[in-house]
């Protein structure tokens, strides 16, 4: 298969092009050049800007392309119309976030989307970012009628994640000691490591049937509880879990999924629990979740905590426990 990658050099974007390079596939590469410009020097790259120039894509021909930068519905549709005679797939890497606030639990992907006030916006928000995707996600159908794979990942996790959030819970339970845990032990919580959904997007190129999947894992239901004991299990020490009410947390202004990554309280806890059975029956697969943790942490071994902005400084953690077991404002 010639397979066009538009990025191909961050997280997702350099599984999936070792996974295809792996099983075979002729790759081209568009982009920058900015982000690890050398990272597949045996891979042809066209250098470019989605944003306003794409001549170096015009005239060429690929059986499909994975998009996977697109953030606004105006570049995105500008990508797919080029690109409509020249592959027979367009396969778009959305997100969750698309979904209307509040998205009930159990959700598949014909749950209402986030709608912007104005089509025009093109900044890139909290509050814009969903509905940016999904407007992205029709620029491509409508340049591509029935030929586009939505993907909707939730958090997508493995090692080089550059956001540190799910890598914030392997780490913190590997310090040891008394770790504050946010909500419920028996809140579910989701999230698709990148190597699975590389490889199911090349799948997906591959032969993927057109359509949108939320792809977000694992197969069956994992708890807050259940992650937080498979990082205890994997780093083997001796941790206490001390879990506060969401009120408790909301009241002094934590910030959810972002100071105590995976968190998602009262309205928005249908994030991390949304239909995956689509993405499943089309040959999405996960790895056990204590593989994940063990390779995150230990790429993460001797990395700088302060790289990220993501999980609770040490500093706030003490205050909060201390607030938590002095009774403060405690739910009882």
């Amino acid at each position: 298969m010639d397979l066009l990658v538009l990025g191909g050099t961050r997280l997702v974007g350099r599984h999936l092009v070792t996974v295809a390079l792996g099983r075979g596939h002729r790759i081209t590469l568009f982009n920058r050049g900015k982000s690890d410009p050398v990272l597949f020097p045996d891979v042809e790259t066209l250098r470019g800007d989605r944003h306003g120039d794409l001549s170096t894509l015009r005239g060429r021909r690929w059986d499909a392309v994975v998009d996977t930068c697109g953030y606004v519905p105006r570049v995105v549709r500008a990508s797919a119309e080029l690109l409509a005679d020249a592959v027979d797939r367009y396969v778009f890497v959305s997100s969750i976030s698309v979904y209307q606030d509040p998205l009930p639990p159990g959700a598949d992907e014909s749950a209402p989307l986030a709608i912007l006030e104005g089509e025009s916006v093109e900044e890139i928000t909290g509050e814009t970012y969903g509905a940016l995707k999904a407007l992205c996600e029709q620029a491509a159908e409508k340049a591509m009628p029935g030929r586009v794979v939505n993907v909707r990942p939730g958090l997508i996790v493995g090692p080089r994640d550059p956001t540190g959030r799910f890598a914030y819970w392997p780490r913190r339970v590997a310090r040891g000691g008394e770790v504050l845990s946010p909500g419920r032990p028996d809140r579910p919580v989701q999230f698709v490591d990148v190597r699975d959904l590389g490889r199911w997007l090349v799948t997906m190129a591959e032969e993927g049937e057109p359509g949108t999947y939320n792809a977000t894992g694992p197969e069956s239901t994992l708890t807050m509880g259940g992650l937080l004991e498979g990082c205890a299990r994997v780093a083997g020490n001796d941790v206490r879990f001390t879990w506060m009410d969401d009120d408790f947390l909301v009241e002094r202004n934590i910030e959810p999924f972002v100071e105590l990554p995976l968190w998602l309280p009262g309205r928005y806890a249908g994030l991390n629990a949304v239909d995956n059975s689509g993405a499943i029956a089309a040959g999405l697969r996960f790895r056990p979740v204590d593989e994940t943790i063990r390779d995150v942490l230990d790429y993460e071994r001797g990395l700088d905590d302060a790289q990220y902005d993501a999980g609770l400084n040490p500093e706030r953690e003490r205050e909060l426990l201390g607030e938590w077991h002095a009774g403060a404002d405690k739910v009882r």
